[in-house]
């Protein structure tokens, strides 16, 4: 693998809980740089002079060692070099594990450890929502703390890109320079890997290989795919309809899959982090549960290859749209995040709710298509003052009119 470390701000958060008794838990997309975020806290063990070792169970070779039980997993520590008898009560050692969800009972495994094993502090990473849930049990509450890894924040994607960011002194050169980098970073996406590379072809070809290798893959074995046309054609669909309402029906007719299917096929998008049903934003609750939610993207690279087949030189509008809610959900977490929508269609892209405060996001490409009687509506129905208005092109002309690092 790339000898490179890149900073992952994620990692401040989890490096809280290293020397704490929980077991920590990554979990996310494939090739979103779960297997970065370990390595890159084993080596801040390794500079503590801490005891460490990386187990990566996609190498098949080391699932019966796990599967067998602990006495087996701590005879092959003991193989590996680590002496337990040193060990209790005196130091911990560290062990890292790739992709837990290969295992068929994580669970036991590691709630064994826990409780009977003490000096062994377990860091396990899953690349899928549904297979850490379903696999997960009971047992195992109050034993873990869990991490969401997404791919590249905006921020994140300029330090991959050898820019400081936040800017120490804010000149017109500077946000030109974050301009253009916001434009590719929306156009091409955050997976590591194609941050990493700077031929669009090269971009094209790695994206593709993410949806043949995993998208696909793994949707397909955990959704028990039977036609593999039909699913084909549904993401497709998904795709063109980034940042626009769901509507089941008309996905079932467009792909000639029933409403069940589809239903089924969406809620494991979802649990593997390729989509998101954004909800309304409402204060009652009962209202918002059964509206319709819109559909989004995690990754604007990976929803341009599945809809136009390859990652356009100008960027369009609901891609743009797509990447102010994949920094939003980075920045503040999925379940902040609503859209909001009257019938008589005054519409609010995003809703950002954050405690008691709310903050109503409106985006287009150029500030001035921006307009403000729908935000007028909402600013007075919910009797607050503040919004937002994010675009990339022209001048915004108050404190409200913000660009995307901004929010």
């Amino acid at each position: 693998m790339n000898s490179t470390i890149y900073p992952r701000t994620i990692l401040s958060k989890i490096r809280k809980y290293l020397y704490t008794e929980d077991i920590i838990v990554l979990h996310g997309a494939r090739q979103v740089g779960k297997t970065f975020i370990l390595y890159s806290l084993k080596k801040i063990l390794d500079d503590e002079k801490q005891l460490t070792h990386f187990m990566d169970i996609e190498d098949s070779r080391l699932i019966p060692i796990l599967e067998e039980g602990v006495e087996k997993f701590k005879f092959y520590l003991e193989e590996e070099g680590f002496n337990f008898q040193t060990l209790k009560g005196k130091k911990k050692l560290f062990v890292f594990i790739d992709e837990i969800q290969y295992l068929k009972n994580p669970s036991s495994f590691l709630k064994l450890v826990k409780d009977h094993h003490p000096y062994i502090k377990l860091i396990v990473s899953g690349s899928s929502s549904f297979n850490i849930k379903a696999k997960f049990g009971d047992s195992l509450v109050g034993r873990t703390v869990n991490f969401e890894i997404f791919n590249l924040s905006f921020e994140e994607f300029l330090n991959f890109h050898g820019v400081s960011f936040p800017l120490k002194v804010v000149t017109e050169k500077k946000i030109q320079e974050l301009l253009r980098f916001f434009e590719l970073y929306s156009r091409c996406g955050g997976y590591p890997k194609i941050a990493l590379t700077r031929d669009l072809e090269m971009k094209e070809k790695y994206l593709q290989q993410i949806i043949d290798t995993y998208i696909k893959k793994d949707v397909r074995d955990l959704a028990v795919i039977k036609d593999i046309g039909k699913f084909n054609k549904l993401l497709e669909a998904l795709a063109a309809q980034s940042g626009q309402l769901l509507n089941v029906m008309e996905l079932s007719n467009t792909c000639a899959i029933s409403k069940q299917t589809v239903e089924h096929y969406l809620f494991i998008l979802e649990e593997t982090y390729v989509i998101k049903l954004l909800r309304p934003f409402s204060t009652n609750i009962r209202s918002e549960l059964f509206k319709t939610p819109k559909i989004y993207f995690y990754d604007t690279g990976l929803m341009q290859m599945l809809w136009l087949k390859s990652l356009p030189k100008q960027l369009i509008g609901n891609v743009f749209e797509t990447a102010i809610f994949s920094e939003l959900v980075k920045k503040y977490g999925p379940e902040s995040l609503g859209y909001w929508r009257t019938k008589d269609k005054k519409e609010i892209d995003f809703v950002l709710k954050i405690g008691k405060n709310i903050l109503p996001i409106e985006v287009k490409l150029n500030f001035a298509q921006f307009n403000l009687s729908p935000i007028k509506y909402f600013l007075s129905k919910y009797k607050i003052d503040r919004f937002k208005f994010v675009a990339l092109h022209g001048s915004p002309k108050d404190k409200s009119y913000v660009y995307p690092w901004n929010l």
